[in-house]
Parts: structure tokens; C-alpha cells; sequence
């Protein structure tokens, strides 16, 4: 069944503001929509950019009757959004994706538990309840196994790798030391993989959908650093891919814009990571490099338009800036030297406070091969480890 239309000029509702939602602030607004942001964090990135400001916490019954009657239709920019906020939206107006699509994203027990019961291929995962349960539950997927709180955490945070009998208890001091009552935790399988990909896909409420390049990610300390795009390998593997994620996203019936990342094993099997209900981190390259950037396919799904060209313009790598990367790159000299390099371009999300291990930009480099882009990408990234950039 196909929504009804949202009309530029309508106000979108927008459940968190960080740079996911100040990007698609801005994309909303170019096509004419005001956004409403709501967000707890009166420093959030969106807030500066939007046209409503509501930076109070998501209990705040005042603020959810002067959202809920301003806005035409609500989405957001993050899964640890409270989907019990999103069910009493929907009561009043539309969310997309539905908060039924957010409960099960949200919780990695409920996710893994939905693809593997509709036969996706997922690595080994096994449930805890009990901090004490810790040594069982591991034996049930295998080592090395990863540990990781079942709702919340990201960027590595709430996870705990687990590669003999001898990090157990250490492991198992840490989860009873964070641990509150009703917290599960997903045990899963570290699996062998060759390398990490994930790939973007859009659906409409009719049903039709789209998707991107695939791409190839590389992490450090568990947190995205460098995409390659179209990642390298056959065309096969990308259109399996492909086919994989459309799938998925149809069994959820999810409107918006899903990203599943993926495993792709030495035999060339494909295992799904994790999805996020949202635009992503490792589709930031659409910005530069795509007719229609994945912020501007959120709007057009969002309010019921036709779904935006999926064309890539030009092969690109993109490196994360992440803690006091930013630091380097705002100064007159770094940036001087970082925007002389061809292809190079520079985006800073705005946020006033530098901490370790928090995303503060990206810059994305593009090529007329990939192997230009990473020529001009790489130097720039083992650079920042020095706090030096080379000169083009």
C-alpha cells in the first residue's frame, strides 16, 4: 500500500540530532522541508541546523505534544531511539521505519533471533541472562566469541572479545559490573572472515526498492575508518549482496533506508553483521559520490516520493575522522594541505567537544579508479596517527 504524500513544506519530525540527522536536516531542507529535531543533548549537531529545536529528554510530555502536533511525519536517525516513544507517535502521526521494524533492530537478541528464523545466515549467537552463565553460553557458539550488552552500545562499546578460558573472568567482571537488572547479553561467533562489506538498500511503501554499491569497510578498534567503493571483487558477490539485503529489508517490511553489514567468509559465504534502520556511517561516500545521497533517499521515503537514481559518479574512499583527527584537520595548515589534495573532500559534523573515539567528520576522496582514490586516501589516513598531513 502506497503513503500518502508529504508535501514540501510539511514539518518532519526527526528523533535524534547528531550527524546523521544534521545531514539529513540539511537534505530536507533543500527540498523544502523544515525539520523538527528532538534531542536531548542541546549540543547536538541538528539542532543548529533545524528549523525546530526541541532539546529536552524523551520523556518530556510537554515536548511530545508540541512535537507530535507539529510535525507531519516522524522519522530518526539512530536505533537506540526508545521504541515505546515511537509506538505513542504512531498513534498521532507516521514513523519510518515503524517502531515494530525498531524493536527488533534495536535488540541484537530479537535481530539475530528474526533472521535466523527466516533462514538468513547469521554467525553462531546464544543468549545471557545471568553474568555467571558466562563459561556455558560461550561454549555454546565456540571460541574465540565476542560478548555484547543486547540493546544499546556501538562503535565497539558494550562488547567484550572473549579468545580463551583465560579472559573469562576478566569478562565476566566487566559485564556484572555494568550489568542492570533485566539485561541480556548476545554471545556470538567470531567468525573467520575475509573482509568486512556492507551495503545500503532503500524501500518505499509500495514495496519497491533500491540499492547501492557495495562496500568494503576496515575498522579500528571497532570503530568504521576507511570505506572503499564499489568494493573490490566479482560482480556476482555484489549482486548477492544485493539480493540478500532486499530481502531482509522485505521481511521486515521496513520503509527507510537500511544498512546491513556483512561477513564475507574465505569461501566467499556472506553472513549478516548487524542492520541498522538508517542511514550509515559507511554510505557517507553517497554525499560526493552518488546522483542522490543516502540523506536525501531518507526524505524521499520518508514523506512517499519516488525513490531517488542509484548511480555512483565516481569511485571513492572514504576515512573517518574520529577523536583528535579533527583537531588536525582544522588547522589552518592541515586543512590548507588536506584540501589541496585532488578529489579530497572535507566534511566536519560541528560538534563543539573533541573526546576519544567519538566521530567528528569524514573526508571523502574521489577517483576516476579506486585505486586513485586510495592512492590519494591512504598517505592522508596513516597521517593521522602523526597529526601530520602530507602534502598532496
Amino acid at each position: 500500500m502506497t503513503a500518502a504524500v508529504i508535501e514540501p513544506g510539511s514539518v518532519l519530525g526527526l528523533l535524534g540530532g547528531g550527524q546523521l540527522g544534521a545531514l539529513f536536516t540539511l537534505a530536507a531542507r533543500r527540498l523544502g522541508y523544515p525539520v523538527a529535531v528532538w534531542d536531548p543533548d542541546p549540543e547536538a549537531p541538528a539542532h543548529a541546523v533545524a528549523t525546530y529545536s526541541f532539546p529536552a529528554p524523551f520523556t518530556d510530555q510537554r515536548t511530545f505534544a508540541r512535537f507530535a502536533d507539529l510535525v507531519s511525519v516522524v522519522t530518526y536517525e539512530w536505533e537506540n531511539i526508545p521504541a515505546e516513544l515511537c509506538r505513542s507517535l504512531e498513534q498521532q502521526k507516521p514513523v519510518r521505519p515503524s517502531s515494530a521494524v525498531l524493536s527488533v533492530i534495536q535488540d541484537r537478541l530479537e535481530q539475530k533471533g528474526f533472521l535466523s528464523s527466516h533462514g538468513f545466515p547469521v554467525p553462531a549467537f546464544a543468549t545471557l541472562t545471568v553474568p555467571d552463565q558466562l563459561a556455558t553460553m560461550v561454549r555454546q557458539v565456540g571460541y574465540p566469541a565476542l560478548c555484547k550488552t543486547a540493546t544499546a552500545g556501538y562503535d565497539g562499546k558494550g562488547q567484550w572479545r572473549i579468545n580463551g578460558e583465560s579472559d573469562l573472568r576478566n569478562v565476566e567482571r566487566a559485564i556484572a559490573e555494568s550489568a542492570r537488572p533485566g539485561m541480556r547479553w548476545i554471545m556470538e561467533s567470531c567468525v573467520p572472515f575475509e573482509r568486512e562489506l556492507s551495503i545500503l538498500v532503500v524501500r518505499g511503501s509500495d514495496g519497491e526498492s533500491c540499492t547501492y554499491p557495495l562496500a568494503e569497510n576496515e575498522h579500528e578498534e571497532g570503530i568504521l575508518r576507511l570505506t572503499k567503493v564499489p568494493a573490490p571483487g566479482s560482480v556476482a558477490m555484489a549482486e548477492r549482496a544485493a539480493t540478500l539485503a532486499c530481502q531482509v529489508v522485505d521481511r521486515l517490511e521496513g520503509v527507510g533506508v537500511f544498512c546491513l553489514e556483512l561477513f564475507q567468509l574465505p569461501s566467499g559465504e556472506l553472513l549478516i553483521n548487524e542492520i541498522a534502520p538508517r542511514p550509515h556511517n559507511s554510505g557517507h561516500y553517497t554525499l560526493d559520490a552518488c546522483s542522490v545521497s543516502q540523506f536525501e533517499q531518507q526524505v524521499r521515503v520518508t514523506c512517499g516520493m519516488p525513490l531517488g537514481e542509484v548511480r555512483l559518479l565516481s569511485p571513492a574512499v572514504m576515512v573517518n575522522l574520529i577523536g583528535e583527527d579533527a583537531a588536525t584537520t582544522m588547522t589552518g595548515t592541515g586543512c590548507r594541505t588536506l584540501l589541496a589534495i585532488p578529489g579530497a573532500l572535507l566534511h566536519l559534523y560541528g560538534k563543539r567537544t573533541i573526546r576519544p573515539r567519538r566521530k567528528m567528520g569524514h573526508v571523502t576522496f574521489l577517483g576516476e579508479t579506486l585505486n586513485l582514490a586510495l592512492d590519494r586516501a591512504q598517505p592522508f589516513r596513516d597521517s593521522l596517527a602523526s597529526g601530520s598531513i602530507p602534502s598532496a
